[in-house]
């Protein structure tokens, strides 16, 4: 396969790293399919770039990638997004040089600005039991969304992994569920009486008014209106929207997940106990969660010090 001007395609070994790279992202690390997704995404952004100028993997130096970064940043992408973009080519060349795809590694040297990290909002409880409201009524969505909710917020979990959960994973009677997170590990959470009762009401009373027979997915603990398996997309519009009209504001599934942890750490869980339930596997992950606010520190110095 040729170019307009005659030269080779550089796309075949574009095509063939990038599904390598996949198989190794999926298979050896056991990262999600969301996640090696992202991945292969901000790596198929610079194969795209790179077949412009007829440039193969090998032949990509490190000048290259300073100027692919650097149209990115002049196209006007996220400062976040770029920063992903390099962790992602240097999870690349890393791998296509173990594995003789390429025969240096040009990321190793791509630099690493330091980020602002901006801590995402943590509700108060009031404003959490607002959202979630009080699941009653007799609406299978409503009492899906609730129970939903509620899940999220008892146990912290990525959305991710409440759209993958089927109902044997769920155990009401020990009140507790079983989590698949990150690189294939799992954990098992507790749940809350709350929690527990709405999920009984979902299941009881309005799951079995959803569900298709036969459906593939029809082991799904959540479903869609439709009667399959709800997905990320469905549960992000359901939050943003559910915020809004309940006078909460802008909310996202990660505002609850973010809310558990600082709504434990306040409540004087230990930082490791909350990194377990997270399913963090560094502490320093955890730490960002612990920006408790100045009249709580200042309640807890009172009642704990000797000479408040």
């Amino acid at each position: 396969m040729q170019q307009d001007d005659g030269r080779p395609s550089t796309e075949p070994l574009w095509a063939s790293a990038l599904q390598d790279f996949a198989r190794h992202l999926a298979g050896e690390r056991g990262l999600s399919a969301n996640t090696v997704a992202a991945y292969v995404r901000d790596v198929t952004d610079l194969a795209r770039w790179c077949e412009e100028f007829a440039i193969v993997p090998d032949e990509v130096t490190l000048q290259v990638l300073r100027r692919f970064v650097g149209q990115r940043r002049r196209d006007g992408l996220a400062r976040a997004s770029i920063a992903r973009k390099r962790a992602s080519l240097r999870s690349f060349f890393a791998w296509g040089l173990r594995r003789g795809v390429v025969s240096h590694d040009p990321a190793a040297a791509l630099d690493t600005p330091k980020l602002d990290h901006s801590l995402p909002k943590a509700l108060r409880i009031d404003q959490v039991a607002a959202l979630i409201g009080d699941g009653t009524g007799d609406d299978p969505l409503e009492l899906r969304d609730a129970a939903l909710l509620e899940l999220l917020y008892s146990t912290g979990a990525r959305v991710s992994e409440v759209v993958d959960l089927d109902l044997g994973v769920l155990d009401l009677s020990r009140g507790s569920v079983r989590l698949h997170g990150k690189g294939d590990k799992q954990r098992l959470v507790p749940l809350g009486q709350p929690a527990v009762r709405s999920l009984d009401r979902w299941l009881t009373d309005g799951r079995p008014h959803l569900r298709v027979t036969g459906a593939d997915d029809g082991d799904a603990l959540f479903l869609s209106r439709r009667g399959v398996r709800i997905d990320r997309s469905e549960v992000y519009r359901m939050v943003r929207r559910r915020g809004l009209l309940r006078g909460v504001g802008h909310v996202t599934p990660h505002t609850l997940r973010h809310s558990y942890a600082t709504h434990l750490l306040e409540g004087g869980a230990d930082l490791r106990t909350v990194q377990e339930l997270l399913g963090h596997e560094a502490l320093a992950t955890t730490q960002t969660y612990t920006h408790l606010s100045r009249e709580h520190l200042r309640s807890v110095y009172v009642q704990s010090h000797p000479r408040a």
